[in-house]
């Protein structure tokens, strides 16, 4: 069943949980098989599984009925996985990509304030390596219409990203990190970069920042290498044409105009509104990440930001959250 063989992958190559590792699981309902899964796979490795599984419509139900001290609160289960757990596995399972579109967003807002300390506990433990984490999918028909296939074509392109039909998926994985240390260390050396094309001329320092192998352990898929710019050096304007569900709005011809690393203009052929609310919030407006896709099984765009930036050949920014491991410093409760 591609579910065991999915489980061995997130809990010995992407966690690789050891005796007595507290392990946080996070997904929804439709998600169970895969979770099921991972939850023996943890139990076998000798480590302590806590599951979180979300209900359909569970995050909009509480943005319509919650008031600001519910909207407030945070989970004690998440609040001791973030700052205590050795490991936390996210895997997307959605019912409804679009279920949070119409979404109060004052009370977005003070749902991502409350959950910001947090967060940079998160982002702290993870870069210091005291809590591995993976990000992953679990098909479902609701990502497969985003992506413009049936659930079984979604199902093969999933499952071929992350090398699952391979006879050994792990000595793939472990063949593209070969692969992508030659760019990592050419990166290192670097320290300005330009993307240009037809629609796009930005440049932006990263000179002491690290750039990272991201080789299927921390996202699966992966495929792609990363860093921070230099906060307050990125100049010039850029065009995103894949579009991506977001906050449950579709945002599509995405166009940023950047001076001295703050976006001073942006527009959106589809989602103003959502890219309106995002750029409110605090650190939005900086640069976390600068990257290049390496993922050469993954040649379409699916609406999904874990594999539309994977795509081999492309590169993507990231507004927000900047990763603490690469160097970078900017802030944010987005990413």
């Amino acid at each position: 069943m591609i579910e065991v063989k999915y489980a061995r992958l997130l809990v010995h190559y992407c966690l690789d949980v050891k005796k007595g590792d507290k392990v946080y699981i996070v997904s929804s309902t439709l998600g169970e098989q895969l979770v099921r899964e991972v939850y023996r796979e943890v139990l076998k490795a000798g480590g302590i599984p806590s599951v979180d599984l979300q209900f359909l419509g569970q995050n909009r139900i509480l943005h319509e009925e919650g008031g600001a001290t519910q909207l407030q609160h945070i989970s004690p289960l998440k609040n001791a996985a973030f700052r205590e757990y050795d490991a936390y596995l996210y895997i997307r399972a959605p019912y409804n990509l679009r279920e949070d579109s119409k979404v109060d967003p004052k009370k977005q807002l003070i749902h991502s304030k409350a959950h910001s300390a947090l967060n940079q506990i998160y982002s702290e433990r993870t870069a210091d390596g005291s809590m591995v984490r993976s990000l992953c999918q679990y098909p479902t028909a609701a990502s497969a219409q985003e992506a413009g296939m049936s659930l079984e074509e979604y199902q093969q392109f999933v499952y071929t990203a992350c090398h699952l039909y391979d006879d050994q998926p792990q000595e793939a994985w472990l063949a593209l990190r070969r692969r992508q240390q030659s760019l990592v260390d050419y990166l290192n050396q670097a320290k300005h970069i330009r993307y240009t094309n037809a629609k796009s001329d930005i440049s932006f320092s990263v000179e002491g920042r690290i750039w990272m192998n991201s080789d299927g352990r921390t996202n699966m898929p992966s495929g792609e290498v990363y860093s921070s710019p230099i906060e307050d050096s990125v100049n010039g304007y850029i065009y995103f044409d894949y579009p991506s569900v977001y906050r449950g709005g579709v945002v599509s011809g995405v166009t940023l105009k950047v001076v001295n690393g703050k976006v001073e203009k942006w527009s959106a052929e589809r989602g103003q509104e959502v890219l309106d609310t995002v750029m409110k919030i605090e650190g939005a407006r900086y640069f976390g990440e600068v990257a290049i896709g390496t993922n050469y099984n993954i040649q379409q765009g699916t609406k999904n930001i874990l594999f539309d930036e994977k795509i081999g050949g492309t590169v993507h920014m990231a507004l927000g959250q900047s990763y603490i491991i690469t160097g970078g410093v900017n802030k944010s409760s987005v990413h």
